[in-house]
């Protein structure tokens, strides 16, 4: 069984991208392995799992990749984005100025990600009902605004989480399949050109490994 894991038609590379503390990294654990852990502390560089799916009878092969928000590793970004084809861009529903960031993590996007990705809106923490900061209403006309898909989840009570990744899934496989990328076929995502994970050191480090390297 171990190795149908293997067996794919599609892989996809998701980014997860927001303010630190806003639900990215439960958000992966519960849709990858349906798990939350309350005491999750801040993404050191960046971390990546896989789960894959069904769309249209095709076994799509999702590598979601998470990193932390802050603004100390912005270094990794351009090497993040590489490859990417959908993004959620999450806020927490009950912190207005993780939603009112949003804009700028949009911006983040148009300077280093492929402009046909695929970006879905997430308020996570829907569970955070009489905390809630953001309006739904007001976080749908900003999605509409920029032609974004848009959920509310809580990976804390699992709500939307299933729908938010199959959603965004079906819609990056139904815009490959129907070859809308310009400059890239159906190949391009086919098992032959797996995506190749990097790894990338948190900026703080950059320093001493730099210090190291002149030193020759």
């Amino acid at each position: 069984m171990s190795s149908r894991d293997d067996e794919y038609d599609y892989l996809f590379k998701v980014v997860l991208i927001g303010d630190s503390g806003v639900g990215k990294s439960n958000l992966l654990s519960r849709f990858t392995r349906n798990e939350f852990n309350l005491e999750s502390k801040s993404t050191i560089g960046v971390e990546f799992a896989t789960r894959s799916i069904q769309v249209d009878g095709k076994t799509i092969k999702a590598q979601i990749w998470d990193t932390a928000g802050q603004e100390r590793y912005r270094a990794i970004t351009s090497a993040y984005y590489r490859g990417a084809v959908g993004a959620l861009l999450v806020y927490d529903i009950a912190k207005h100025l993780t939603y009112e960031n949003a804009e700028r993590w949009l911006k983040e996007l148009q300077d280093h990600a492929d402009s046909n990705i695929v970006i879905m809106l997430v308020g996570n923490k829907s569970d955070l009902r009489h905390l809630r900061a953001v309006p739904t209403d007001e976080a749908k006309a900003f999605s509409e605004k920029h032609g974004l898909s848009f959920l509310e989840t809580s990976a804390l009570d699992s709500s939307n989480v299933e729908l938010a990744f199959q959603t965004i899934l079906a819609a990056i496989y139904h815009k490959v399949s129907q070859r809308q990328m310009p400059g890239r076929s159906d190949t391009d995502f086919s098992p032959s050109s797996n995506v190749v994970p990097i790894t990338v050191q948190p900026t703080q480090n950059a320093a001493k490994q730099n210090a190291c390297c002149q030193s020759n």
